[in-house]
């Protein structure tokens, strides 16, 4: 279900409307990976509603909530601008790993390039993203422990080591997002609940 402050976004504005009844058609059916089997849509929705919370635009809550429907869905970045238009869908487009880079950790790595040259709302969108991701798992593996990672494509160290690196460069290049410090918090105290009691 929509958050509260969603769904009032969404009855403000069109784009936002539209943005979520394609989310929740898109992830339908859908579960998030290291979430205890919560269904997809609550991740989009939760990074929409920290871009929401902190002011960012319709344009840019819209594309947070659409940012994952091209890499798990059937619709295309054409697809997006087509309902959207293209501020939206450059956007959405940025936030799309491309599948094809393998292994693992260069794929990150040729993302997190291109949404740092894209900067400004795509550095939000990509930092709210990785605090969600984080939030949900750290919460998982404090409830199931280690086997909760068992459900990703990479290792759990692989996947840390990669957030690092993305907090890293938010540091370096939106020191000031307000998601920054949070995304800093959360990855230690990931840290902590993996290492277990000391």
């Amino acid at each position: 279900m929509p958050s509260p402050r969603i769904e009032a976004a969404a009855a403000e504005s069109e784009l936002i409307r539209e943005a979520l009844g394609m989310a929740e058609e898109a992830h339908a059916g859908q579960t998030r990976n290291g979430s205890g089997g919560m269904a997809y849509i609550h991740h989009p929705v939760a990074v929409a509603e920290l871009l929401a919370e902190h002011g960012f635009g319709e344009q840019a809550v819209a594309a947070a909530l659409l940012h994952d429907v091209v890499e798990d869905s059937e619709a295309s970045v054409e697809d997006v601008e087509a309902r959207f238009g293209p501020a939206v869908a450059e956007l959405v487009g940025t936030l799309t790993e491309d599948e094809s880079v393998e292994p693992f950790e260069r794929r990150k790595a040729e993302h997190r390039r291109r949404v740092e040259a894209a900067g400004g709302e795509a550095l939000a969108i990509y930092a709210a993203d990785k605090l969600s991701n984080i939030r949900v798992l750290a919460r998982t593996l404090a409830e199931e422990g280690e086997s909760a990672g068992e459900e990703f494509a990479a290792p759990l160290d692989t996947k840390e080591a990669v957030w690092t690196d993305d907090l890293a460069m938010l540091r370096r290049e939106a020191p000031d997002l307000p998601f920054v410090d949070d995304l800093g918090q959360e990855l230690a105290r990931l840290r902590e609940i993996r290492s277990g009691p000391s």
